[in-house]
């Protein structure tokens, strides 16, 4: 029996191998890929970058501007993460199959972050741009219908996960709907839900560069305009500058789960 089962996973690994072996070969001929010039390049491709990406003293000059344009990108996804967490909480107690006050909500909530959690970010600011044109407030919205849709599955989960037995406990102590809600729902999903939160921020100051490309704001406008200059010494700067800041936010929020969780 076990020899039967270990014979057919194996079979269908390899039917599964040999469909991407199928995939891969089809996709190289359609797309007349050259796969030889494509790993030839990688060499010439990173002696150029260390040639030109790299900062200089004149790019040097412009990393107060560059941190202006940081600062509006990090406090953008700030504000755009922690409005959207307001709204996926009241969406996910009313979506969570421990809080819900009715099935018709829940099939709600849950479609309204099904929906806004499928729509790429690069969609959605394409899709605003449409209507705001390149402004902060396009990606302002862009990072925050983005942050909905992860946010109320996120927290909707962490609802689900708390216990039903101490709601039903209050719930038979004749406590009403709200009481259950702020004295054993959110302080029990509380730590996981702040942990969410701030990884959701890590993420957005993240996509807030890619979505400053599109939108023509923060940090992203400012490595845009000096690339497409050939300002390649200040594009490092800009790129450098983002790292940084990226693995800072990720220190300060792994300090901060480990003293909330």
């Amino acid at each position: 029996m076990q020899a039967d089962v270990f014979t057919r996973r194996r079979n269908n690994a390899l039917i599964f191998f040999a469909l991407l072996a199928i995939l891969t070969a089809g996709s190289i001929i359609i797309t007349q890929y050259d796969v030889q010039k494509g790993f030839t390049s990688i060499a010439r491709a990173l002696i150029w970058g260390a040639s030109n990406f790299y900062p200089d003293a004149g790019s040097l000059t412009k990393l107060p501007d560059i941190l202006v344009k940081l600062r509006e990108t990090v406090l953008m996804s700030i504000a755009a993460t922690s409005v959207a967490a307001i709204f996926s909480l009241l969406l996910a107690v009313a979506g969570s199959r421990t809080t819900r006050i009715c099935s018709s909500f829940t099939v709600i909530a849950r479609g309204i972050a099904s929906f806004f959690r499928n729509v790429p970010l690069v969609a959605w600011a394409m899709i605003l741009m449409l209507a705001f044109s390149q402004s902060s407030l396009t990606g302002f919205l862009a990072l925050f219908f983005g942050s909905l849709g992860f946010l109320t599955r996120a927290f909707m989960e962490t609802i689900d996960e708390v216990g039903e037995n101490t709601v039903e406990a209050l719930k038979s102590t004749g406590a009403a709907y709200f009481p259950v809600i702020f004295q054993a729902v959110l302080p029990a999903s509380m730590p996981q839900v702040v942990s969410w939160l701030l990884f959701m921020v890590e993420t957005n100051i993240r996509d807030a560069t890619l979505v400053g490309l599109l939108t023509g704001t923060g940090i992203g406008f400012s490595f845009d305009v000096y690339y497409n200059a050939f300002n390649y010494h200040a594009a490092s700067l800009v790129v450098i500058v983002i790292v940084i800041t990226v693995l800072i936010v990720e220190m300060v929020s792994n300090g901060v789960r480990r003293v909330i969780l």
